[in-house]
Formats: C-alpha cells, sequence, structure tokens
C-alpha cells in the first residue's frame, strides 16, 4: 500500500496523515531507522497531541500492510503483473518481475484511488503542508532511539514534488518508477514500458475492490461527479 491510499480514509488530521507516510519516508531516508509496534505503543496516549497522532499514524500504517499484503486480491494482482512485466521483458527473472508486479500495484493503486476520489488529492497535500517537518525528524528521534538524518528534509521535498500526481501518467510514472529501481539496484525498466503501464493500469482499476475488501479498507463515501474530466484538466491544462 501507498502514500495516497494509507490516507485516504483518515484525512482529517495533518499529523495523523504524516504518520501515515512516516514508514515509508524512513525507507527512503535510512532503512536502519525503522517505526515498531513496540516502540510506537507507549507513544499513543501522550499528552502531546502531535506525539499521539504522529505515532498512531504510523501504527495504522503497519496495520494497513498487514492485511493488505495478505488478502488474495493482492497475490493474484501482484502475479498477474508480474507475468505482464515478464512477458513484455521476454525474460524469466522472477524476483525482478514479482517486485515490478508488488510496485507497480502500490503505486497505480495511488493513481486508481484520485480517479475515484479526484479533490482528496489536494485535500492531502493541503493537510501534509500544516505539517512542521522538523518536528517530526525530532519526534521520530524521541520515538526510535535513533537519528533520521534527513527526514525534514525529504518531507520538505515530498511536498514540493507531489510525486503521487506524476502516477496518473504513464510517462511521469515510468519516470517514478525507475527512480526506485535504481535505488534498490536493479535495472530501469526500457523506454516502451509505458505503454505496458497503460495496460497494467487497466488491470488495477479493474481489480481494486479484491485488492482493497470493503471488510478491511475503510472506504470514503463515494464521489458523484466524474473523475476523468477533473484529471484530464489537471494533467493538461
Amino acid at each position: 500500500m501507498n502514500y495516497f491510499t494509507h490516507a485516504l480514509p483518515h484525512l482529517r488530521d495533518p499529523v495523523f496523515i504524516a504518520g501515515t507516510a512516516l514508514p515509508d519516508w524512513l525507507s527512503v531516508v535510512n532503512r536502519k531507522v525503522r517505526v515498531r509496534p513496540k516502540t510506537l505503543a507507549p507513544f499513543f496516549e501522550s499528552d502531546d497531541p502531535f506525539i499521539a497522532a504522529l505515532a498512531t499514524g504510523a501504527q495504522r500504517h503497519l496495520d494497513d500492510d498487514g492485511w493488505f499484503h495478505c488478502t488474495r486480491g493482492f497475490a493474484e494482482v501482484t502475479a498477474e503483473l508480474g507475468l505482464l512485466f515478464r512477458d513484455r521483458l521476454g525474460g524469466t527473472d522472477g524476483f525482478r518481475c514479482g517486485f515490478l508486479g508488488h510496485l507497480a500495484l502500490e503505486l497505480l493503486l495511488d493513481a486508481v484511488l484520485w480517479e475515484r476520489f479526484p479533490r482528496e488529492m489536494d485535500t492531502y497535500y493541503e493537510l501534509l503542508a500544516e505539517v512542521d517537518a522538523a518536528r517530526v525528524e525530532a519526534v521520530v528521534a524521541q520515538i526510535t532511539g535513533q537519528n533520521p538524518e534527513g527526514l525534514a528534509w525529504l518531507i520538505e521535498h515530498y511536498r514540493q514534488e507531489e510525486i503521487l500526481r506524476d502516477y496518473a501518467d504513464d510517462d511521469r510514472l515510468l519516470r517514478r518508477l525507475n527512480q526506485v529501481l535504481r535505488r534498490v539496484k536493479l535495472a530501469p525498466l526500457p523506454d516502451e514500458a509505458p505503454r505496458w503501464l497503460a495496460e497494467a493500469r487497466q488491470i488495477v482499476r479493474s481489480r481494486v475492490m479484491d485488492v482493497l475488501p470493503t471488510t478491511d479498507y475503510p472506504w470514503p463515501e463515494p464521489v458523484t461527479d466524474s473523475a476523468a474530466p477533473f484529471l484530464t484538466e489537471r494533467l493538461h491544462p
């Protein structure tokens, strides 16, 4: 599960929203600094609302990942996407293609949810803009007992870049996917990959309710206005 998918059902408290992003931010800044249930739990009832909201938001992320990766829909869709990449790449690199299937599903879920809830992406970034990034870094150091140096900078960069909006466009999504692949020391996808991502996007659209079942995912109320004209206007002003 990726940033927007974690946050969408909880677009109220800015610090809680930052907490839902925290485990993924830390994986970029320093993979050795981790938030875990046993380190987060003592801070859930903190007298400081900022600390309590950040800790409970981070725990929400961990809980979501726990059920998300165990659903039948996740297993089926990641396998289908992995096969798609394997066929297009013309190889048998199961690990790379399995990783690609997992990664593409999570990024495309953010895009598909934006289609369904077109106004909420603005709300997401507006809420994050209210969060004191330097204080997040300080609180994480308090919770983990480690120095997450660079976390505040990353949060500012994340807010300025608004990378989640790129996932709605196949060419820009390829650029973001390749950034992740390079970070984990895997070869980037070729220039023709946007065509594959368009196929993958259709698969995720058709299976979104299987991947995020209502028994586990607290879906917001459905929107009534059409997402397509909104996204066309935002992507091609």
